[in-house]
């Protein structure tokens, strides 16, 4: 059955007026205007009103940060009394680049996502910028249909946790002048921008942790490893435990890094001969559906099978027993990579700043006695 693609309107919408000439002074009309009824302003006399040039309107508007607080506070209160309105799609027939922001996650039901789209948001609703958001369910086909209906739409730029196939598209949109960021992605080429955080070390982190408890029996519930972030994992847990004599990991690599995949990971997991004592799942999304197998088998955590996951989705601290679990900060991630696609939002010593992984311990994992 052929996925389809999902998309996600925010419901911020973008103010766009083109910027006169140098001297601010211009009276030609501005072509990307709405025709307004008799009575209402136009930007030139919003300037006039403010006491300002019609070059301030327009940065008001396009580019705040550039404007004193108190000024564009009233260049707002003005807009909003006349109902002054602007075209923002003229713009972007015009110049083939719109001011929308295009974002293609693997699962948007996924908490994880959600905070990395609310960390994005942090950025563009200081500028207005409207965002498009996809999902595309971890399928190359569903994620390039999405990539070629932002094209088609001529969005700024785009923030993709993308897929090996679709590269291609990427270099394409680079070429055009739209800008690519990378989410949660490592790129060892160098090709694009990216915002990542060390996923290798936050798996070994978690590997430390059961190995010191004793645990040397594992299965590692993972994702595709052509996703970049589930090979990392897999690589940095595989290599702590590489080390210590006796360890034993079993990986399963799963269609999609979801809560029924995770369920049905558990009838493999437990066929594994010795048993295994711990699972490490490579999102809490899986570590959400092995719970849920275990408890239907009446297999008891952390008594009886040690459980660790990787996020730290918001649901992690609800469960009973609570999930130990790698916490990674989503929501900074999301802003990081938006300042890259719109650094004007924010200071210079703002950007790049990215909280290393912690493993944060609660009921679903055990010392051994």
């Amino acid at each position: 059955m052929q996925r389809q693609a999902k998309f996600t309107f925010t419901t911020r919408q973008t103010l766009l007026i083109d910027a006169p000439s140098d001297n601010g002074d211009s009276e030609a009309p501005n072509p990307h205007l709405r025709t307004e009824p008799a009575g209402r302003l136009r930007s030139k006399d919003i300037a006039r009103l403010v006491g300002v040039s019609q070059a301030t309107v327009s940065n008001a508007i396009n580019r705040p940060h550039l404007v004193a607080p108190k000024t564009r506070a009233e260049i707002v209160r003005i807009m909003s009394a006349s109902g002054y309105s602007v075209n923002s799609t003229a713009r972007a027939l015009k110049s083939g680049i719109g001011q929308a922001i295009g974002v293609v996650v693997l699962d948007v039901a996924n908490p994880f996502w959600g905070e990395v789209i609310k960390g994005v948001e942090t950025v563009t609703s200081a500028g207005q910028i409207p965002l498009i958001i996809g999902s595309s369910n971890e399928d190359a086909g569903t994620e390039r249909r999405i990539l070629e209906s932002f094209e088609s739409q001529g969005v700024r730029g785009v923030l993709v946790a993308p897929t090996h196939a679709n590269l291609p598209t990427l270099r394409r949109f680079q070429a055009k002048g739209i800008k690519v960021v990378l989410l949660d992605k490592e790129d060892p080429e160098g090709e694009f921008p990216s915002m990542s955080l060390d996923h290798a070390a936050g798996a070994a982190t978690a590997a430390r942790f059961l190995l010191d408890g004793g645990h040397r029996r594992f299965a590692l519930v993972n994702g595709s490893p052509d996703i970049s972030w589930c090979s990392s994992r897999s690589r940095g847990f595989h290599a702590e435990c590489g080390g210590v004599a006796g360890a034993v990991v079993q990986e399963f690599n799963m269609s999609a890094m979801t809560v029924e995949e995770g369920w049905r990971s558990v009838s493999l997991l437990l066929a594994v001969e010795p048993a295994v004592t711990a699972v490490f799942c490579a999102n809490d999304m899986l570590a959400l559906g092995v719970l849920k197998g275990l408890a239907q088998r009446g297999i008891e955590v952390p008594r009886q099978m040690s459980v660790v996951g990787y996020d730290d989705a918001m649901f992690s601290e609800l469960l009973s027993p609570g999930l130990t679990t790698v916490r990674q900060s989503a929501a900074d991630i999301g802003r990081q990579a938006g300042l890259l696609i719109a650094p004007e939002f924010a200071p210079a010593e703002e950007r790049g700043v990215l909280p290393h992984p912690r493993l944060v311990v609660r009921g679903s994992a055990r010392a051994l006695s």
